[in-house]
């Protein structure tokens, strides 16, 4: 892919309006010293000192900030809580550009929320300690399933494409409950000028009219395909890619780790593999595939076929990994200095 088309599609970029709809988490890390610990009083247990506090966006607040490095104007739309975990969440948003009159705070509701206790240990050295979820355990009630709908629907009008981000693991649970995915199914087909980007942890077989992207392991679930003795993942994508094709008639995106991007296209034919850039030194995989998701979906948005859109998508990538300990992110200008430094010779 040459570099004029490359910086031709990320200068489309801060153009472009994208709902990012989903359940926003907060990520809330709390960094504790092990050389302040005290003896609890009460419990004879060791109470731990936390002496630093971080907050991020989380789950499909990870996809808004990955949107906004690269420029995307982001509408997003989902539920919070009219708790402290809802306010922060919602300033961290705001405080990052992103337009929240799609979000609707709820009384009573509690912010879903990943608390991260990371224990720095005498030797300096951090670890992560047992995580504390707070999130969504029933059924979504109908009367916020209209409220989702109607702010979709009026959302919609104004957006070039939607990029879905579903991680709820009890069916309903999170703002992806059955009657959306209705109501996204006929928004596809009434709007197939707009592009819809569906990433679903456990329930992406449930979809139809949408581009789904995946990892393997989640492709293999959607489609209750076992993968076979000594098949690669190229042939295992493959065998996915054309099943939920089969369901969607659109394109499926399948991650692959270290081996590159699945993309399939056409039903009659191949699919094909964007190999992965190779990387030095360490590497941190977390966001990776969130970062493909938004740069993917950003780039199908702004004009780019699959393949050119898989081709960015490999380099965001490729920056975000070199991150690490946080999830990372990648602005239009270290994309080009990626591209210059990968393909200048």
């Amino acid at each position: 892919m040459k570099k004029q088309r490359v910086d031709e599609i990320l200068s489309k970029l801060p153009n472009l309006r994208v709902i990012v709809y989903g359940d926003y988490f907060l990520d809330n890390y709390l960094t504790m010293d092990r050389n302040l610990s005290e003896k609890s009083l009460e419990t004879g247990i060791e109470a731990y000192q936390v002496i630093e506090t971080r907050k991020y966006p989380g789950v499909a607040g990870v996809v808004t900030s990955n949107l906004r490095a690269l420029g995307v104007n982001v509408l997003a739309l989902g539920l919070l809580g009219d708790d402290g975990n809802g306010y922060d969440l919602q300033k961290k948003l705001v405080d990052n550009g992103v337009d929240v009159r799609g979000l609707i705070e709820v009384p009573g509701y509690a912010t879903p929320t990943y608390n991260k206790p990371m224990m720095r240990e005498p030797d300096g050295h951090e670890h992560e300690l047992n995580r504390m979820d707070v999130k969504p355990r029933a059924s979504l009630a109908a009367n916020l399933e209209e409220l989702l709908i109607d702010r979709l629907n009026n959302l919609i009008t104004e957006a070039d494409g939607m990029l879905v981000v579903d991680q709820a693991q009890g069916k309903n649970f999170g703002v992806v409950t059955d009657r959306v995915r209705d109501e996204i199914h006929r928004l596809a087909i009434a709007n197939p000028q707009k592009t819809i980007v569906v990433d679903s942890r456990n329930y992406l077989g449930l979809f139809t009219s949408v581009i789904l992207k995946a990892n393997l392991s989640e492709a293999i679930h959607a489609t209750a395909l076992r993968r076979l003795p000594n098949e690669t993942s190229a042939a295992c994508a493959e065998r996915c890619g054309h099943a939920l094709f089969t369901r969607t008639n659109r394109p499926v995106i399948i991650t692959l780790g270290s081996e590159g991007i699945y993309l399939l296209e056409d039903i009659n034919r191949a699919g094909i593999i964007i190999p992965a850039i190779p990387v030095n030194g360490p590497v941190d995989i977390v966001g990776a595939g969130d970062s493909v998701n938004a740069s993917m979906g950003a780039a199908l948005c702004a004009g780019a076929t699959l393949m050119e859109a898989g081709f960015i998508g490999n380099i965001v990538a490729s920056i975000v990994i070199q991150q690490i300990g946080v999830t990372g992110i990648a602005s239009p200008q270290q994309v080009m200095d990626q591209y210059q430094h990968l393909f200048s010779t």
